[in-house]
Parts: structure tokens; sequence; C-alpha cells
């Protein structure tokens, strides 16, 4: 009689006992499991190395050198001169004006951002979906526009002789500009000469270009809340104010933490708006830290050891911040 137990089963596979494919052996052969999400990081870690981190190590040597135009020229190295390029700015007026004036935009900015962002989100919820999805087209185009462009496009709108606001302000009747601004005629006003007009025209500029994305950002969060909550905020007869400070700020408040992060990020270094509603880095005034380390770094003569010193002084500033902001909201969800 045939031995049946040895004959290969159907589909040619043996039945003798031994190891299957994809086993221990073959997992043996591979990259251990816990090492995968490691390995798959590294080509992110290189790019973000060779882009980031690499330019902001040599910035930070640089900041501790003297680079002038005989050392770009290549005709003598750069010399180590210590913190002599940090003293040097902060016994420099420009600085601290620098300083004020970007910690204060800063601190409007971010503020009007928000708000503005978060009110737009919440208007857009109640907006039906092919009219919420055509604003949102709408706005991101504001969001999309480069930052270049956002200066030259509000440069135009407030340009002293031919811009549309003095024109707007204008047509206002004589006595409601009186009661108001105190002023009836504004033709040739120089909005852009003064610090304290050119920051208040920066601070439109940013809010109209970074509002959309808050507000698209919010209107995702809100949109993923349980709308039961909602209705039985509604029949409890809650008001609008009372919703949204006891069920949509609390369950959005990891949204608006990386909301707020970011927008600090960026309006702290805002620089390619300031510098074309400027017309360069002319009025010292009206610098601020980002414009300062520019017209140190390039501005004949140039010192580019100085310039680094500034944009270090700024790199730390908005990690300090970054970091405190972070770590209150850290504590506040382990509360």
């Amino acid at each position: 009689m045939t031995n049946t137990s040895t004959l290969p089963r159907r589909g040619g596979r043996s039945s003798t006992p031994g190891r299957r494919r994809g086993g221990p052996a073959a997992k043996a052969r591979g990259l251990p499991n816990w090492s995968i999400p490691y390995v798959l990081l590294v080509p992110g870690l290189l790019v973000i190395g060779a882009l980031l981190l690499y330019p902001l190590v040599q910035v930070a040597v640089m900041a501790f050198q003297k680079v002038g135009l005989v050392q770009i020229s290549g005709k003598k190295p750069a010399t180590w001169v210590g913190w002599e390029n940090f003293d040097r700015i902060l016994s420099n007026e420009v600085f601290w004006s620098a300083l004020r004036n970007t910690v204060v935009f800063a601190v409007v900015a971010v503020t009007l951002t928000l708000v503005v962002g978060t009110a737009v989100g919440l208007l857009l919820n109640k907006l039906g979906r092919k009219m919420s999805a055509f604003v949102v087209v709408g706005i991101m185009f504001a969001w999309a526009v480069p930052p270049v462009a956002q200066g030259i496009i509000w440069k135009w709108l407030f340009d002293a002789e031919a811009g549309i606001v003095n024109w707007a302000l204008n047509l206002l009747p004589d006595w409601l500009s009186n009661l108001l601004f105190g002023r009836a005629d504004w033709t040739g006003e120089p909005w852009l000469n003064d610090a304290w007009s050119i920051y208040m025209v920066l601070i439109i500029t940013v809010v109209w270009a970074g509002f959309p994305f808050i507000a698209v950002s919010v209107l995702a969060g809100v949109r993923g809340i349980p709308s039961e909550l909602y209705e039985a905020a509604k029949v409890d007869g809650a008001s609008a104010w009372r919703t949204f400070r006891k069920i949509t700020f609390p369950l959005l408040k990891p949204v608006f933490a990386v909301l707020t992060v970011l927008s600090i990020i960026w309006d702290f270094k805002v620089f390619s708006q300031l510098y074309v509603l400027m017309g360069g880095p002319a009025n010292r005034e009206a610098f601020n830290l980002s414009l300062y380390s520019y017209a140190e770094a390039f501005r004949p003569p140039p010192k580019m050891g100085s310039g680094a010193a500034i944009a270090m002084v700024l790199t730390v500033i908005l990690l300090v911040v970054t970091a405190v902001y972070v770590r209150q909201l850290v504590k506040q969800e382990d509360m």
C-alpha cells in the first residue's frame, strides 16, 4: 500500500513539517518592527537637516565671527570675535526699537488674526455646504497670495497720491470725517512715511492674509464636534458666547494651540511685507528684528556677523515664547 503521508499536497506544497514563509526566520532576515518608523523618518530628517539645521548652525557660527566685504570676497578668512557682535547690537538703540516693534506688532497681529479667523470660521459653519465651500475658496485666495504680492497690493491701496484708501476717505461727509478722525481732507496723506502708520498698514496686511487659514482650521474643528452638544445647549437657552466658551473652545483647544504657535512664529519674523511697504530698509524707526538683521547684513558696508547675531536673538526669542506657551498647554492638559 502506498504511503500517502509523504506525497505532496495539491498545489505542490509538501506536508513535511518545516518553517512557513513569513515565519520567525523570515522576520529575522528583515528589520525589527520597532525600527521601521525610525527608518522611514530618516529621509525627512535628512532633508530637514540639509535645509534648516545646517543653515541655522552656519548662522550661529557667523554670529561669533567678523564677516564683512573683505571676508565675503575671499581675500581674508572670517575672524572669531566672540560676543563682540552681540555687544554691538545690544548697545544700539535701533535694536531695542526694533525689538519693541516686533513684540508689539506680533501681539496685536496674532490676537486680531485669531479673533477674526475664529469669528469667520464660526460664521462659515452657519452657512450651507455649497455656500460655505464657495466662501472658503474665495478667502483662501488671500492666504495663497505670496508675501511680496501682499505688500504690493496694500502699498497701492494706501498710496499717497493714487491710493483707494485716501479716495474713499475723501468721500465721507466732512462732519463724519471730522467726528471720526478730526480731519476732512485726506488728499496726499503719506501713510507709509511714519512708523506708526506703517505698522497699522502692516497689521491690516498680515491679518487679511492670515485669517483665512485660521477660519478654515476652526471650521474643520467645529464640524468635528457632535451636534448633540449644541442642540443641548440650545435647549438649555445658552447664548452664543456661552456656547462658544463652554463647548467650542474647550473641545478645540488643541487646534487653537497649534494655530497660536504658528501665528506667533509667522508674525514675529515678518519681513517681506514690511520691506515692500517701506520700499527697503530706509526708516530705521520702523525696523523690526528681521528687517534690522537684513539691513546690518547686506546694507553697505555689510556686517554679516552683526546680522547673524540679530537673527540668533530672534530665533532664541521664538524658541522661548513657543516653549513657554506649549508648556502651559501641557500643564493644562495634565490638570
